[in-house]
């Protein structure tokens, strides 16, 4: 049957709505998220254009949402005044970017230690204009901390959040806290709880959150459960999985998208395909961290954000003609190549 342009109209207006709604409810879209990196001045000061710059770059290529202040966003090395300058300029290049209908949600790394910090971190995020609150465990006092404990303070921060949370599931930034599918299922129970992130790799723990949220949550599939790296995009994807938090994103945004959006269409042998050539450059990056991702910033960018490349103290720039950034270079090589095709793809649309 033709589509008539009266009922592509519907069709749009009901898209939009559904989109206006899940941001209403905190609900988030499923697809490739993006945890930005942190851009500096050669002053060391926030670099508000970079940080636009990349911002409208990701939107382009197509992402469901951004991530700022993850592990990949140096929060740990920002006073909370540059904190909020890195969400304001974040959100005023949403806003610039997007139709007002179908809103990028922008979910920022709100973990503290306490519960009265990590609350007042939740309120500056939404005030600098972040739409979520991303939160790790409390993990310094990891040896005297129960799961009750847990369990108590998620719930205790999503009552007192002015916007909806999700979890961060990354043992290596909490002390070695890795929340088992029992306990996040728990926390998962609280209506303003709103998704996990699990970079913690365990694909069995995904497909379990995925399969037993609906059931504590009166029966919605409204809980985002994504992987936290772009070496398991599809296998998240094959047992559920909503999407992707991924900083190799930063680099090729429309390849990991493009993943997504092959597994969708059912064609899993050229979606295998792109994940291989995806999961080993994204080996890369988490070898060397988001100090490697950075140096690859101008790399996949172009040569005009080389200062892109520069991390803050007490870490230091890989020497672009050194031995790392020439294995980064080798290794993502098929990503690249890819990422540029699909880039003068859309650019010819």
């Amino acid at each position: 049957m033709s589509t008539t342009p009266t009922s592509l109209l519907s069709d749009s207006l009901q898209l939009d709505d559904t989109a206006s709604q899940q941001a209403r409810s905190g609900c988030l879209p499923n697809g490739v998220y993006v945890p930005m990196l942190a851009f500096f001045t050669s002053s060391d000061e926030i670099d508000v254009p970079a940080t636009q710059r990349h911002t409208a770059r990701l939107v382009a290529a197509g992402v469901s949402g951004l991530v700022v202040h993850g592990s990949n966003g140096e929060a740990v090395h920002m006073s909370r005044r540059e904190r909020r300058s890195v969400i304001e300029a974040v959100a005023d290049a949403v806003r610039h970017e997007t139709d007002s209908h179908a809103p990028v949600p922008i979910i920022a790394g709100c973990g503290a230690q306490s519960l009265r910090e990590t609350v007042e971190l939740c309120q500056e995020a939404k005030d600098a204009g972040a739409t979520h609150a991303l939160i790790l465990p409390p993990g310094y006092y990891a040896g005297i901390l129960n799961k009750d404990a847990i369990v108590t303070y998620f719930h205790d921060v999503a009552d007192r959040s002015p916007i909806p949370v999700l979890i961060y599931n990354f043992p290596a930034a909490a002390n070695g806290v890795d929340l088992d599918s029992d306990t996040l299922l728990c926390i998962a129970a609280h209506p303003r709880v709103v998704g996990v992130k699990l970079t913690c790799g365990n694909t069995g723990k995904l497909a379990r959150m995925v399969a037993e949220s609906p059931k504590i949550r009166g029966g919605c599939d409204d809980f985002f459960v994504a992987g936290g790296s772009a070496d398991f995009i599809l296998q998240g994807l094959v047992v559920g999985g909503h999407g992707t938090i991924s900083g190799f994103a930063n680099l090729a945004p429309r390849a990991c998208v493009k993943i997504c959006d092959l597994y969708e269409q059912g064609r899993l042998k050229e979606a295998r395909e792109l994940q291989h050539e995806v999961a080993k450059a994204d080996w890369l990056a988490i070898r060397y961290g988001f100090v490697g991702v950075k140096a690859a910033m101008p790399i996949f960018h172009g040569a005009g954000e080389a200062s892109c490349a520069e991390p803050r103290r007490p870490f230091t720039r890989l020497d672009e003609n050194g031995t790392a950034v020439k294995e980064i270079e080798q290794g993502m090589s098929g990503a690249l190549a890819i990422e540029a095709t699909l880039a003068a793809a859309a650019a010819s649309e």
